[in-house]
C-alpha cells in the first residue's frame, strides 16, 4: 500500500513519484507497481546502418486496421507488417493537426519549437529534418508524396537525392491524375491513382540506388507520404463500393445527413453525402493505400533487402468519427491524438507479431532514425529514441508528454495545453471550456471528466505538477 503523508502532493512528490502514484491510484487494490525491465543487450543484433522506408498515412484512426481489430476493413498489407514486426498500441501526436504533426515527425520537435503551429503557419526550415541529417551522413534520401505544410510552394531541400511531391489543390493533391513536381519540375502523373504513383517512385528509387553501384550503395531512406485517408475520399474502381453492404458501428445518435457538417465540426473537410457513406469511402481509400504498402513490401523482399531494411508505418493524426459528438482531428481526445504505428525491422526486432505497450510519439521518429543510423541526436530534438524498445519489449518507456494546440480560423477548437501520462490526461483550454481530467485506466473512452469532483481534486495537484514539469523541459528556441 502507498504510504500516507500529511504534506500536500506538490510538496511531496517528484515527477517520477507522481507518475507512479497515478498508476497506483488507477490500479485495482493499489498494489505494488512493477518496475520496467532494463533494455536487453544488443549482442547478436545487426550493427549495420539500416535502410529506412518511412510510410506516412493521413487522418488514419489507429483502430481502423485489421490488425487493430476493426470489424470489417481489409488491410492485409498493414496486417502483414504487424505480423512480421511489432505494433505500438499507445502512439500519439503532440499537436492534433496535419501540418504541425508532419513538421514534428520531420524535426523531432514540439510545434512550439519548430514553429508550424497550425495549417496556416508556414514551414520556415529553421530546424533540420532527419532527412538532412541522414543525407549529411552518407544516406541516399528521397521525399515522395504529400508535403502539406504552408509556405510558397515546396521548400528548397537540395540535400535530397529525389524530391517528388505536389502543390495541386493547396498541397492536398487529388486521388486521380494528380500532377507531380519532380525535383522542381511539374510533370503529369504516370499512374491514374495517387498511391500507385508515389509507390512507383519509391520502388524506382530503391531499385535505382542498388543498380547504380552494383549492390555497394549507401544506405537509403525513403519518406513516403500517402494522401489516404484525407477527404474527399475516392477509391479506385475495383475497390469502390466494397464496403457498401457492411454493418457500421458508428456512435449512436448521429444524424446521418448533417453530422460532421455543423456545430462543433465546422470545416472538417469536404463532407458531401451521408455520414455513413463518407465513412465507407474513408475505409475504401485506406484499403487502396494498404494494397500499395503490400506491393512495396514485396519489392523490398524480392530485392534481397528485407533483413537490413526497416519499414515503418505511421499516421500523422487520428480521426474522430462521431465519438464525443465530434468529427475530425483537432480535439485532444484519444481518437484524434492516437496514431497507428507499426515497425518491421528483422535485424533489430526478434519478437515478430508482438505488441508494444510503451508510449511513443510522432516526435520520436526523427531521433530514433538518427540513433539507428549511428548519428548523434541533436539537442534541439524533443523526442526520444525508441531503439531500446524496438529491441526489448520490456524496456522502459516515457512517462508523460505534452499536448498542445493553437486555435486558428475558422476552426472551433480553442487553444489548449495539457499532459498525458500512462494513466491520466489533463487539458487546460485557453477559454470557453472547463479543463479535462480523465482516468484512462478506468475510463479509457474518456466519458467521465473528473475535474471538479472529489476524485479529481485529489488528482489535480499531481497533474498540474507534471504539466508544469513537461512545459519547463521544452523551452521555445
Amino acid at each position: 500500500m502507498l504510504k500516507q503523508s500529511k504534506r500536500s502532493f506538490p510538496d511531496l512528490l517528484s515527477r517520477r513519484d507522481a507518475l507512479k502514484m497515478l498508476g497506483a491510484i488507477s490500479a485495482a487494490g493499489l498494489g505494488e507497481l512493477a518496475l520496467p525491465k532494463i533494455a536487453a543487450a544488443t549482442d547478436g543484433k545487426s550493427n549495420q546502418r539500416p535502410n529506412i522506408i518511412f510510410i506516412l498515412g493521413d487522418n488514419h484512426n489507429a483502430n481502423v486496421m485489421g490488425c487493430a481489430g476493426h470489424p470489417f476493413i481489409k488491410t492485409p498489407g498493414l496486417d502483414r507488417l504487424a505480423r512480421e514486426g511489432v505494433l505500438f498500441e499507445k502512439t500519439f501526436n503532440t499537436t492534433s493537426l496535419c501540418s504541425p504533426s508532419r513538421a514534428s515527425i520531420l524535426t523531432g520537435a514540439y510545434a512550439h519549437r519548430h514553429g508550424v503551429r497550425n495549417n496556416h503557419t508556414p514551414w520556415t526550415g529553421q530546424m533540420k529534418t532527419f532527412l538532412e541529417h541522414l543525407s549529411n551522413n552518407d544516406y541516399d534520401t528521397a521525399f515522395i508524396g504529400k508535403w502539406h505544410m504552408p509556405g510558397k510552394g515546396l521548400p528548397d531541400m537540395p540535400f535530397l537525392d529525389l524530391f517528388v511531391s505536389y502543390t495541386y489543390r493547396e498541397g492536398q493533391g487529388s486521388y486521380f491524375n494528380c500532377p507531380m513536381i519532380v525535383d522542381g519540375e511539374e510533370v503529369p502523373s504516370r499512374r491514374e491513382y495517387i498511391t500507385e504513383e508515389v509507390t512507383d517512385w519509391a520502388i524506382e528509387f530503391m531499385e535505382r540506388k542498388r543498380s547504380e553501384t552494383n549492390g555497394q550503395e549507401n544506405p537509403f531512406c525513403i519518406y513516403l507520404a500517402h494522401r489516404p485517408g484525407h477527404p474527399p475520399c475516392e477509391a479506385p474502381k475495383d475497390i469502390r463500393g466494397m464496403y457498401d453492404d457492411v454493418k457500421l458501428d458508428l456512435p449512436k445518435g448521429i444524424d446521418p445527413w448533417w453530422f460532421g457538417k455543423m456545430n462543433q465540426n465546422v470545416f472538417q473537410g469536404i463532407m458531401m453525402g451521408s455520414y455513413e457513406t463518407q465513412y465507407r469511402k474513408y475505409c475504401e481509400v485506406l484499403t487502396a493505400m494498404d494494397r500499395d504498402i503490400a506491393r512495396l513490401l514485396d519489392k523490398v523482399d524480392e530485392s534481397g533487402l528485407r533483413e537490413n531494411t526497416m519499414v515503418i508505418y505511421l499516421g500523422d493524426n487520428g480521426m474522430q468519427w462521431g465519438t464525443h459528438g465530434r468529427h475530425g482531428i483537432r480535439e485532444p481526445y484519444e481518437d484524434s491524438a492516437r496514431l497507428p504505428f507499426i515497425v518491421r525491422a528483422p535485424g533489430w526486432i526478434d519478437d515478430h507479431g508482438s505488441r508494444r505497450k510503451q508510449m511513443a510519439l510522432n516526435i520520436d521518429i526523427a531521433p530514433t532514425l538518427l540513433d539507428l543510423a549511428g548519428i548523434p541526436i541533436p539537442p534541439e530534438m524533443d523526442g526520444e529514441s525508441l531503439q531500446s524498445i524496438f529491441r526489448d519489449g520490456g524496456a522502459e518507456g516515457r512517462e508523460a508528454f505534452l499536448m498542445e494546440f493553437w486555435k486558428y480560423y475558422p476552426e472551433n477548437t480553442p487553444s489548449y495545453v495539457g499532459v498525458r501520462t500512462n494513466t491520466h490526461k489533463y487539458i487546460e483550454f485557453e477559454k470557453g471550456r472547463t479543463p479535462w481530467l480523465f482516468d484512462l485506466v478506468n475510463d479509457p473512452k474518456e466519458m467521465n471528466n473528473l475535474f471538479g469532483t472529489e476524485d479529481g481534486d485529489k488528482l489535480l495537484p499531481i497533474m498540474k505538477k507534471i504539466l508544469a514539469e513537461q512545459r519547463s523541459r521544452q523551452p521555445v528556441v
